[in-house]
């Protein structure tokens, strides 16, 4: 009974939420596509020409993003998950924190990359402290693993969780990039702990 009260409340929010009915309309895959749009209206990261990874990728929301405003790049879609096809977009299915996934990324790309995202989150157990340290683990291993493929005036942007590991994460970024910045787009919904760091120019 609990359980379908929660489900029911899912979709209740789901069709009040002003992101999805827009997502629709405007053809993404979910709303998680509006924080990167406002992450880039704020940062200015995206360009033509430019080479992106996107791990954790699917259902490809930020991809879809990527390939409308990266005219002429490349783009690396990695998921767990099978994805429909994306305009510009080369798909990997594989974990991204298995050595054999990460090399493939190596292979395809030619040079460095200029972007490195990641909207990676572990499936949630409901306990949010552990969901948090969980996810934070994904983001700690996605901004290592872009200190060896980025430029040295690359972004990395990846979502984050307040509490749980977040300070190591900012301090970690730090110790990476000479920019670090911590931002909450108006698009996330308010009762959510998540966040996003930005991070620019390697050290």
């Amino acid at each position: 009974m609990k359980k379908n009260k929660i489900s029911k409340n899912w979709v209740n929010k789901q069709r009040r939420d002003t992101y999805v009915r827009q997502s629709k309309v405007d053809g993404y895959r979910a709303r998680s596509a509006y924080k990167l749009i406002e992450i880039d209206e704020k940062f200015k990261i995206f360009k033509g020409g430019l080479t992106v990874i996107d791990i954790g990728a699917a259902p490809g929301s930020w991809s879809q993003y990527a390939s409308k405003v990266v005219k002429n790049g490349k783009i690396v879609s990695i998921d767990l998950k099978e994805m429909e096809p994306i305009d510009n977009t080369v798909q990997i299915k594989g974990d991204f924190t298995e050595d054999e996934t990460q090399q493939k990324i190596k292979e395809f790309l030619i040079g460095k990359s200029d972007v490195v995202m990641s909207d990676m989150a572990v499936n949630t157990t409901g306990i949010k402290n552990i969901d948090s340290i969980q996810t934070g683990e994904l983001c700690k291993e996605a901004m290592v693993f872009s200190k060896d493929i980025i430029s040295s005036s690359g972004f990395f942007v990846s979502k984050i969780f307040m509490g749980g590991s977040f300070n190591e994460i900012v301090q970690l970024g730090k110790k990476i990039f000479k920019e670090v910045k911590v931002f909450k787009p108006k698009s996330s919904r308010k009762d959510s702990k998540e966040s996003f760091i930005i991070c620019k120019n390697l050290r």
